[in-house]
């Protein structure tokens, strides 16, 4: 098991929850915290929620660093509109979201990681930021030199998640579109997540 897989699996267990909604997830076989007693849990306070929280979503998009968290936050703020909604639109128009969306990978992880090492394109070129921002109308493909990996082909054939309706897909030419930027309500949560939460963790 690689230290990505164990570090996936650790949020799972420190939080509580089936954060990907994943078969493999350990907290479909015991519930509990990391390490061979797992962890007491006690009543949180308010800060403790909204820091959870805050751990939860960060988690989910795979573990993005607090600065660059921090950025999200502060974006969301000065855009118009309800704050929280403006931070789930931004996460989700990070490329590797994008990629993980379309089904291209088979988690979060997996999607940063193909994003990095060059195998996506954005409008027919190669883009190999994990945090580029899609906008709306934006075309992304894999390279030619993957419309035959078994990784990705077992990604899109799985059945643990649907794509979403503000992403346009073709499977069999592996490209989409990046229809708009999504509401929270078209977001597919496996857990509820709490964005409000966070804008007050980040306001105190």
């Amino acid at each position: 098991m690689s230290k990505r897989l164990n570090a996936k699996h650790k949020i799972d267990r420190r939080l509580g929850l089936n954060l990907w909604g994943r078969a493999k997830s350990p907290l479909n076989k015991r519930e509990g915290g990391p390490g061979q007693h797992g962890q007491r849990r006690k009543k949180p306070s308010d800060f403790g929620i909204q820091l959870s929280a805050k751990q939860k979503l960060k988690g989910y998009y795979g573990n993005i660093g607090e600065k660059q968290f921090r950025r999200y936050y502060d974006e969301a703020v000065r855009r118009r509109g309800d704050t929280g909604e403006n931070l789930i639109g931004l996460l989700e128009c990070r490329l590797d979201a994008v990629v993980y969306r379309m089904k291209f990978a088979s988690t979060v992880f997996a999607a940063r990681q193909t994003v990095n090492h060059g195998h996506i394109k954005v409008n027919g070129k190669r883009v190999n930021i994990a945090s580029y921002m899609v906008k709306e109308g934006d075309v992304i493909e894999l390279r030619a030199a993957m419309k035959e990996n078994v990784v990705v082909m077992e990604a899109i054939a799985s059945g643990e998640r649907d794509v979403p309706d503000y992403l346009d897909v073709d499977h069999k030419e592996l490209k989409g579109t990046f229809v708009r930027v999504p509401a929270m309500a078209d977001v597919p949560y496996p857990v509820s997540m709490e964005p409000n939460l966070v804008i007050e963790f980040y306001s105190r």
